[in-house]
């Protein structure tokens, strides 16, 4: 009997390694829903681990998060090429600016991620099992974005928590996903905090995933990633009229590493 489901089980991991290698769709999806599986399922391990630890939602949980997000890179054979982490270390808090481009990002996050930094995300991640219980536990900020009231009222209070809690702040200025392998326009709302609370922005940069991710395409391989952390931009002295120039600046900045991280002209 135990031969029996041996044999079966050998002849199911067989058909599907067959599969994978014929049909790009099956092992895009395949390693998709591995992916989705391994987050839930950490998640949950972690979260368990953040309530024994530290009792509740606190930054502090995020060690933990990073800890175990980080052996994720191993199951899918994704290498990290990390440059400017001493850019990290500026006096009191400040706000992190990076790329979003897919659901792969949570790796290249937890792979640069410094101490006492809290994410800012939308509020339907909180519903997604317990994905977004841990992401509750770990500090992150839900945001309402189809609400403009309650977005500002909530990063207004964001700037008061980084100042007093001395925390750091993590944001995707482009407002959602983007593989294209270029940057969408920036939405202000992280260079009004920065100018509000009086703060460095700090933009991080990862090079483009469309060489071994593409959903278009269904492609999903093993593949290389380049993250830079680039010099803060300082903001002291800055008032509301220079946000448009501060997220100019910032966008072209980033743009022109994007590329040369990607190997593109």
């Amino acid at each position: 009997m135990e031969l029996g489901w041996l044999l079966w089980g050998t002849a199911v991991l067989l058909l599907l390694h067959v599969l994978m290698e014929l049909s790009p769709t099956v092992n895009f999806a395949l390693r998709i829903g591995f992916y989705c599986v391994l987050c839930l399922v950490s998640s949950a391990l972690a979260a368990a681990a953040c309530l024994l630890v530290n009792g509740g939602r606190t930054v502090k949980n995020m060690r933990i998060i990073r800890a175990v997000v980080r052996t994720f890179k191993y199951f899918f054979g994704l290498r990290f090429e990390v440059k400017g982490l001493e850019n990290f270390k500026v006096e009191g808090p400040a706000i992190i600016v990076s790329n979003h481009q897919s659901v792969l990002d949570m790796m290249g996050l937890m792979e640069v991620l410094p101490d006492n930094c809290v994410q800012v995300g939308k509020k339907e991640l909180m519903y997604m099992g317990s994905v977004g219980l841990i992401m509750y536990l770990g500090g992150v900020i839900f945001i309402n974005r189809k609400s403009t009231s309650s977005a500002k009222m909530v990063m207004s209070e964001v700037a008061k928590t980084m100042v007093a809690e001395n925390v750091k702040v993590w944001v995707y200025p482009e407002g959602t996903r983007n593989c294209t392998g270029d940057l969408l326009p920036f939405k202000k709302g992280a260079f009004h905090l920065a100018v509000q609370a009086q703060v460095p922005v700090i933009p991080v940069v990862y090079s483009s995933f469309t060489t071994f991710y593409n959903p278009k395409t269904k492609l999903f391989t093993s593949g290389k990633i380049k993250v830079e952390v680039l010099p803060a931009i300082e903001t002291k002295g800055l008032t509301s009229d220079d946000v448009t120039e501060l997220a100019d600046r910032c966008f072209s900045t980033m743009r022109e590493t994007l590329f040369r991280l990607s190997g593109c002209p």
